[in-house]
């Protein structure tokens, strides 16, 4: 897994992977509509990296946040942009998570399940400190969608990675379902990550994607120099990908195993 404060991936990272105001509110409002009208008074934006989704996560639910991340270098651009007090960082990881028992309404994680050493500790985490009334939800890449996401076939060498790298949906199913939780609800939601193809070569170019980091310099050129053509020949429309949100509630017979 990637530990990005051995990179220079954190000082690209909002370049390459933000995807504009029209993306958080996407993902603010899905979140939203899932909820179905609870109420929410604090969350947990675990595996918040450079705080992408906290301030809109505050916004939307005026709620207090709590962003989780252990990096530094991630963590430090984040409290560079931040401007909404409900909002707090915290160095930390998802295997031991400084909150206490039952302590938040919400558990929001982007991207961030595959970086986790040790996910089935992640997860009993996630359940010691969410609420008996808290949702989990989990804005993951899946191995069932790797063929359909849009560098993919520019950069094959790419794929195996992902293979070995993001779970499957089951795996994502089982590991919190040992701990206590269900999922109650997935849905694919499509998102667009850029306006055209050239524009969406240039973010790839700005290194912020953890997978194409890891390929050499020569699979990662060959598969840029494809995307460009692709964007000059042919790729004027808009780049869109289909993510995974899977939301998770606690199981109904499954005791709290932080409360005595």
């Amino acid at each position: 897994m990637t530990d990005y404060d051995r990179t220079e991936i954190p000082a690209v990272y909002d370049r390459a992977r933000d995807h504009g105001p029209e993306v958080l509110d996407l993902w603010t409002r899905t979140v939203e509509v899932l909820l179905d009208g609870r109420s929410i008074a604090r969350i947990l934006d675990l595996g918040c990296g450079t705080g992408r989704f906290s301030e809109g996560l505050a916004a939307q639910f005026d709620a207090e946040v709590i962003g989780l991340d252990p990096s530094s270098k991630m963590l430090e651009i984040a409290r560079r942009k931040q401007r909404d007090p409900r909002v707090r960082y915290e160095i930390g990881r998802a295997e031991a998570i400084p909150l206490g028992d039952e302590s938040v309404d919400l558990i929001f994680m982007s991207m961030s399940l595959h970086h986790f050493t040790d996910q089935a500790a992640a997860a009993r985490e996630c359940r010691r400190v969410l609420s008996p009334a808290g949702s989990v939800m989990i804005r993951t890449g899946t191995r069932e969608q790797i063929a359909s996401y849009p560098y993919s076939p520019f950069f094959p060498a790419s794929m195996p990675l992902m293979e070995d790298t993001l779970p499957s949906r089951e795996d994502v199913r089982a590991t919190f379902a040992a701990a206590g939780l269900e999922v109650a609800d997935w849905k694919l939601v499509p998102q667009t990550i850029a306006p055209d193809w050239a524009t969406y070569a240039e973010k790839l170019a700005a290194g912020g994607d953890s997978i194409l980091a890891r390929l050499s310099r020569q699979d990662f050129e060959a598969g840029l120099a494809a995307v460009r053509r692709y964007g000059v020949a042919e790729g004027r429309e808009p780049v869109v990908e289909q993510v995974d949100l899977f939301v998770l509630s606690v199981a109904a017979t499954h005791p709290n195993p932080g409360v005595p």
